[in-house]
Order: structure tokens, then C-alpha cells, then sequence
């Protein structure tokens, strides 16, 4: 509970109604004479005596983690659930890979939570991740999934009817282009680079997005201009119903990685994962 800060999550985790978890919280407290946890009606947060209780018993509950994991190891096959966090558009690449995973392990429980923001995954209890290179801390295990990407800047032709092309970045600064919002709240600055020289845009535009299909759409009706994955407009550009600008400010970088936790023990379900994972980079599928 404390490390979720929510009620909700921990029941939703465990398969249970909320009413029980708060339940056998008060039941605790009760027992222990001492509040565990301050309660509002926005947040879960643990007092200071919970904080000091949860540190001192944390080594343990590892221990204990770990003793349960290394049984499974024994196991001709490895069970348990897999929890896997990534953004909306890693989510169908990895689709190709559920099938034949979870047919060579029957006894995997695998769960997707799609997500745009960006997610402490040992915080928010998932065992890996998928996101892109750059955005990785150095404490995690990568392996790519796949080529580097580009972004693209695109608008229709009928917007070019109405606005110049534009040939800087400076240039957007009169131009309709279509915002992205973040999950968090934060509107997206446009990352452009060219001989070094490095530039975050703050765009304007009468209109913001937080769906990569409705921004495309948008670009496409000639609403503004968007940044885009260039894999992801492949076909516009070649049939004509978008045409790409400022193309010498889009450097590749790197691309999706899948990640976990480096210096614990992996349990078996997520090695088993790793294993498949590296078998099809090998085998140049990703």
C-alpha cells in the first residue's frame, strides 16, 4: 500500500475489493496501536512511523521475494504473472510477440498497461517496459526491439494553399501546427536537431491532441502542421496527401528498447520473456 499509494491499485493488483484492503489496513493499525497511513480523499501516504516500518521490513519481504522466485526456477515451466508497461505505439510491434510467447509458456499470465507518460516501473510494480532508448536511466537492462526512428514534419496540400513552406524552425512560429499533451498535462515541444544544434519548439496551433491517430487525421484535413513518427506517414508521402518539411532538422534516434531492472534477482516469467525477446532479435524478427 504504500508504495502504490493507492487503495484502488492494491486491490486491483491483488483481485480484491477496495472495502477489504482498507479493511485489513485498519485491522493492522488496530493491532500495531499506530497510524500506518495518512489518508485523504485524493491520496494514500504512509506516516513517518509507516515510512520507518516499511524500510526496516522491506530487506525481508525481498528476502522472502526472492526465496519464492528461486523455487520457481525448479519448475519445468515458469509461472506467475508478468505485468509489462509501455507507450500506445510500442504496443502493436509487441503484439507479434504475445501469441508464440505465451504458447511456449502456458503458465504465464502476461498483462499490458499502455501509457504515454513516463512510468517509474519499479515504483508503479511492473516488472519491464518498453520505451525508447533515450528515455532509459542507467540502472535498467536494455535490449532494442527494432531500427532506429525519425520524426517527420507534415501538412496536407491544402494547408500549404494557405501557408508558406516553412524552411526553419523559426519559420513555425506562424504556422497552425497541431499540439501533442502529454498525460501529465504538459503540451509537447517539438525536438528538431541539424548540425549539431539542438531545439526544443514550443508550436502553437488551434488545436491539441493527446492521440497520435487524431493528430494524423487532423494533418491530414489540412487543420495544421504535426510531428509525426516518419514510419508512420510512409505512405501519405509517397501517395501525396502529406508533404514533409524541415526534413534536415529530423535525425534518427535511437528506438524502442525493451527494459527491466539490472542487480536483482529476475523471476522466472520475465526471464523467460528476456530469453524469447533475445531468440527473436537473433533471428532478426525485431
Amino acid at each position: 500500500m504504500a508504495r502504490r499509494r493507492s487503495f484502488a491499485r492494491v486491490a486491483a493488483e491483488r483481485g480484491i475489493s477496495r472495502s477489504a484492503v482498507s479493511h485489513a489496513m485498519r485491522t493492522l493499525e488496530a493491532r500495531l496501536g499506530v497510524r500506518l497511513l495518512n489518508r485523504t480523499t485524493r491520496s494514500v501516504t504512509p506516516t513517518e512511523i509507516g515510512a520507518s516500518l516499511l524500510s526496516r521490513l522491506e530487506p525481508a519481504i525481498g528476502a522472502v521475494a526472492d526465496a519464492l522466485e528461486a523455487v520457481n526456477a525448479y519448475r519445468d515451466t515458469p509461472m506467475g504473472t508478468l505485468k509489462l508497461n509501455m507507450p500506445r505505439g510500442a504496443a502493436q510491434p509487441v503484439a507479434s510477440l504475445i501469441g508464440p510467447f505465451l504458447r511456449a509458456n502456458p503458465a504465464i499470465r502476461l498483462e499490458i498497461v499502455t501509457d504515454d507518460g513516463f512510468v517509474d516501473i519499479v515504483r508503479d510494480g511492473f516488472d519491464a517496459g518498453v520505451r525508447f532508448g533515450e528515455s532509459l536511466s542507467r540502472d535498467m537492462v536494455a535490449i532494442p526491439l527494432g531500427p532506429p526512428q525519425r520524426f517527420a514534419v507534415v501538412g496536407s496540400p491544402d494547408y500549404f494553399t494557405r501557408y508558406p513552406v516553412p524552411q526553419t524552425p523559426e519559420a513555425l512560429s506562424v504556422h497552425d501546427c497541431i499540439g501533442r499533451r502529454f498525460p501529465a498535462g504538459a503540451l509537447y515541444a517539438w525536438e528538431l536537431e541539424k548540425d549539431g544544434r539542438s531545439l526544443n519548439v514550443a508550436v502553437e496551433g488551434s488545436t491539441v491532441f493527446d492521440d497520435n491517430g487524431l493528430i494524423l487525421a487532423a494533418a491530414r484535413e489540412g487543420l495544421g502542421l504535426a510531428q509525426v513518427f516518419e514510419h508512420e506517414v510512409a505512405e501519405d508521402l509517397k501517395s501525396g496527401t502529406l508533404i514533409r518539411v524541415l526534413e534536415d532538422w529530423c535525425p534518427s534516434f535511437p528506438g524502442y528498447h525493451f527494459y527491466y531492472p539490472g542487480g536483482r534477482q529476475t523471476p522466472g516469467p520475465l526471464r523467460a520473456l528476456i530469453d524469447f525477446i533475445n531468440k527473436e532479435v537473433k533471428r532478426h524478427r525485431l
